[in-house]
């Protein structure tokens, strides 16, 4: 067998300056695709050419998470979560991200146990809404980031932001649905392309000055021009929070 000498690879200086990120990921992989891409892409741009960001994935299988969010072993939850950065840590990541926003219900239990920062997916989206001014944003998402206040939460304390989500139950379960048993599969209903709209326009009624597209597979089904006030993409703001992170900027 031919022994490779892996340690006297010599890469370009450029390269060697860029920071590790690990992405947990799986949930749903369609989302985890649109990370991927975007972190690439964008990286390449950068220095218009085709060097590619060192990434680390690890992908969790959303069918057992789901199961563990239906029956509240939010413990196992972060035990998985837990488990993944540090893998991710011994694989040389120096920062990790949830590809997803759910999964930030567990950030502070999870971060406690980390060796790495976890990039918050709140953050990326708070410091975009504040640049451009708005005070009061429609949110809809999972159940959990709709009606628990660990996002809504951290958009108030550190960015001054109010947060509203659809006030009937029924819609909030609604479009929880849609995002388990449809868009996280990759199933794209024009029925639920307008139902999403109309959900988002009652919110415009409720005062809303801008829409947060709170669970990573909404953007697979709704763009910006579907509406007329800002809309704010969580997997482009968090991924580009990755971005920066990779070039050290504003870090």
């Amino acid at each position: 067998m031919t022994n490779y000498n892996i340690s006297s690879i010599d890469y370009p200086l450029h390269h060697s300056r860029l920071r590790k990120l690990g992405l947990i990921g799986g949930l749903s992989w369609h989302s985890t695709l649109e990370y991927y891409m975007y972190l690439n892409q964008t990286i390449n741009d950068h220095f218009g050419n085709n060097t590619n960001p060192p990434l680390v994935v690890i992908n969790l299988d959303q069918y057992y998470m789901h199961q563990l969010q239906r029956s509240d072993r939010w413990d196992i939850i972060a035990g998985m979560l837990i488990e993944a950065c540090d893998q991710l840590y011994k694989a040389g990541a120096s920062a990790a991200m949830f590809c997803a926003n759910t999964p930030h219900k567990m950030y502070h239990d999870v971060q406690a146990h980390s060796r790495i920062p976890i990039l918050h997916i709140g953050d990326a989206t708070g410091a975009e809404i504040r640049k451009i001014g708005l005070r009061k944003v429609g949110f809809i998402g999972t159940t959990f980031t709709m009606e628990e206040p660990f996002i809504a939460k951290i958009l108030k304390d550190k960015y001054d932001i109010d947060m509203i989500v659809p006030d009937k139950k029924k819609d909030r379960e609604r479009l929880h649905t849609i995002i388990q048993k449809e868009l996280s599969l990759g199933i794209l209903k024009p029925e639920t392309k307008e139902y999403i709209l109309d959900q988002i326009v009652i919110l415009e009624t409720m005062g809303a000055e801008g829409i947060i597209l709170g669970c990573t597979e909404f953007p697979l089904i709704i763009g910006p021009n579907d509406i007329k006030i800002p809309i704010f993409n969580t997997t482009l703001l968090h991924a580009q929070m990755g971005v920066d992170f990779i070039l050290d900027s504003d870090f």
